[in-house]
């Protein structure tokens, strides 16, 4: 038993000076009496002890239960009452005082300790409460996201500073009030009123989440993007008492996203427009053949129409070329203004495929004057994915580009490109560009698709952290592999649209 200093209010003297002396006996220091109730909380806040002993019936005006209520709320001191009245009425108004003990007189020694023991052992208890209480709200008081608590009711117990900057409710005014009526949501976009978090976390017992697009309406009549998750309140037993709702303003972080997405747009423009201009001279030799082809055939047109005897077989004939070579030529300038434009990503499903083969076609003068043969081994069925047309192409193109500048330092003879696509098992489908160049070492393997790295004199290190970007936004991996000295295989997936499709419809 660790001893405790004890203040005893008292009236009788002499059972004052009897249960000092009990005190004593069991091991305990006595460091005032009193009998008056007027003096106890003076006596209290003076000597600080750690137990008030008080006596109901006082003199002077002031009772012990009255007493007892004023050291216990100034001083925080434990108090136990002793006295010969055990009646209902003076039990139920000694009880509002929540005391620590109620000893009736007379009394043992070992009845005077237990009681000491038990009084101190649980004022210890609520102490080491209270402390926990207080670095529970100073931790939410001072963390970054907003926190309001209810009760088994959605009633409001608790917020913190920051949800009361947010929803311009101070804790004094929403405390007590329907969460609803203090958290007030609506859907950004359609205006209707979003489900009271709480009452959906007491009605499914689980963690529930926002839904996207979410604003909060303050009091002060501010809208606030948010986003938040909410909790139950579990108990000893296993049931709900209330829930805890923590909640941000994302306002600000949506702003950077769209900025970042629109600087990551505007640099892959920039790279598409550096590659146009690094083709120029192919771009001007694949324009160059239909055209030249064009003005053959209406040549030729011209002289089976005006000889002596016109062939108008042969000059339909070669109106139709006219035609072809028309369309060939307005197909290749349509995808090459496809390339360069700045327009809005639209997601659709197009044939993979499709789409390798136009880029082949454009860099096909370019491969040709570096002597590079080209393989294709492309999927035999349709190879559906869904994305955006001309960010996919730009990711092939990068990569064929990539290999065929590789390949422009080897031997003449040595250079061969594969192209391929084909399942990869998984639900995705997989494109691939292998080359014969002289590859990479792992320091390179490590740090290609940083933003700004390059192996290239005169490069920027945008090209393969762009395709990455543009690979991961499409639910995609980008990848490469190398022998040194052997080439390289840089490849990436898309989720194949037949395999999406089967999934929704599982779902």
């Amino acid at each position: 038993m660790t001893p405790a200093r004890i203040l005893v209010v008292e009236d009788d003297r002499v059972v004052a000076r009897d249960i000092e002396q009990q005190l004593s006996r069991i091991g305990h220091v006595v460091v005032a009496t009193t009998a008056r109730g007027e003096d106890a909380l003076a006596l209290a806040r003076s000597t600080q002890p750690d137990l008030v002993l008080m006596d109901i019936r006082l003199e002077g005006s002031l009772d012990g239960i009255d007493a007892a209520q004023q050291v216990r709320e100034h001083c925080h001191i434990p108090v136990v009452f002793l006295t010969a009245y055990a009646d209902d009425k003076t039990v139920q108004r000694a009880s509002l005082t929540e005391p620590f003990g109620y000893l009736l007189k007379p009394f043992e020694d070992s009845q005077l300790r237990t009681v000491i023991e038990m009084a101190l052992y649980k004022h210890a208890a609520e102490r080491r409460l209270r402390e926990s209480e207080r670095r529970f709200v100073t931790t939410l008081s001072s963390i970054g996201d907003a926190v309001i608590a209810t009760d088994e009711q959605t009633r409001v117990t608790f917020m913190n500073p920051v949800a009361e900057a947010l929803t311009g409710w101070p804790q004094g005014d929403a405390a007590g009030r329907p969460l609803a009526e203090v958290f007030r949501i609506v859907n950004e976009e359609t205006r209707q009123t979003v489900e009271d978090p709480a009452a959906k976390v007491l009605r499914l017992g689980t963690v529930v989440g926002l839904a996207n697009h979410t604003v909060l309406l303050a009091r002060d009549g501010r809208e606030v993007q948010i986003d938040d998750c909410g909790s139950p309140i579990i108990d000893d037993h296993g049931g709900i008492t209330g829930a805890v709702l923590v909640f941000r303003d994302i306002g600000k972080s949506r702003q950077a996203d769209d900025a970042l997405r629109q600087a990551q747009a505007n640099l892959a423009r920039a790279a598409r427009l550096t590659t146009m201009g690094e083709l120029t001279v192919s771009i001007a030799h694949e324009v160059n053949q239909p055209l030249m082809a064009i003005v053959t055939n209406a040549a030729t047109c011209i002289q089976w129409l005006t000889n002596e005897r016109p062939n108008i077989e042969e000059a339909r004939q070669a109106a139709e070329r006219i035609i072809r070579d028309g369309h060939r030529a307005g197909d290749f300038i349509a995808s090459i203004r496809a390339l360069a434009r700045k327009s809005v990503p639209q997601r659709m499903e197009l044939d993979i495929n499709e789409a390798i083969l136009e880029i082949l076609v454009l860099m096909r003068s370019e491969m040709r004057r570096l002597d590079i043969a080209i393989e294709t081994e492309l999927s035999e069925d349709r190879a559906l994915v869904v994305g955006d047309r001309v960010q996919l192409q730009q990711v092939i193109l990068n990569l064929i580009m990539n290999s065929i500048e590789a390949m422009s330092t080897t031997e003449r003879g040595a250079r061969m490109m594969r192209v391929s696509s084909r399942s990869d098992g998984n639900g995705n489908l997989l494109v691939e560009v292998a080359d014969t160049g002289p590859g990479f070492g792992p320091a390179e393997s490590d740090r290609m698709f940083e933003a700004f790295f390059t192996t290239k004199a005169e490069g920027i290190g945008l090209g393969l952290w762009i395709c990455r970007t543009i690979v991961e936004a499409h639910g995609g991996r980008l990848s490469a592999s190398s022998v040194p000295s052997q080439g390289s295989v840089f490849r990436f997936t898309v989720p194949s649209s037949s395999d999406r499709v089967s999934r929704d419809r599982a779902t």
